[in-house]
């Protein structure tokens, strides 16, 4: 369902794709933005990103179920992090390939930001994943 490519030609990315090319006629899920909050809206991990993205990661994958997905069938992601370091990116990005995206690998993009919706808020996931046939 889903191809990931590697672009020879250019340089090798650590553990993600250059592209992920889904065929026409397969069933696609847009998320919202996973974000460090419990089941009651409480914030995880305040001043952690590193806790916050295992959450948002743990959250993420409630989400793919619940439309019938799941981590390995993730495309594409944005991960948003509230900081101008590399240092802390690279910590978030080591709990993102931890996790069941690495198997893809997906295509994604790491960024630092000023700021994120909630207070406190330090890392958020958005992703765009394959629905499979049942």
């Amino acid at each position: 369902m889903v191809q990931r490519v590697t672009v020879p030609s250019l340089f090798t990315p650590p553990v993600y794709a250059h592209a992920s090319v889904v065929e026409a006629g397969t069933k696609l899920a847009f998320l919202a933005g996973s974000v460090p909050l419990d089941a009651d809206g409480n914030l995880v991990g305040p001043g952690d990103p590193v806790r916050q993205a295992e959450q948002v990661l743990a959250n993420l994958d409630e989400q793919l179920r619940a439309v019938g997905s799941d981590m390995a069938h993730v495309a594409y992601t944005d991960v948003y992090v509230v900081s101008t370091e590399t240092a802390v990116l690279s910590a978030v990005w080591d709990v993102v390939e931890a996790s069941g995206l690495s198997i893809g690998p997906h295509s994604s993009t790491l960024l630092g930001v000023a700021c994120l919706g909630y207070t406190g808020q330090l890392v958020e996931i958005t992703a765009t994943a394959v629905v499979p046939e049942a």
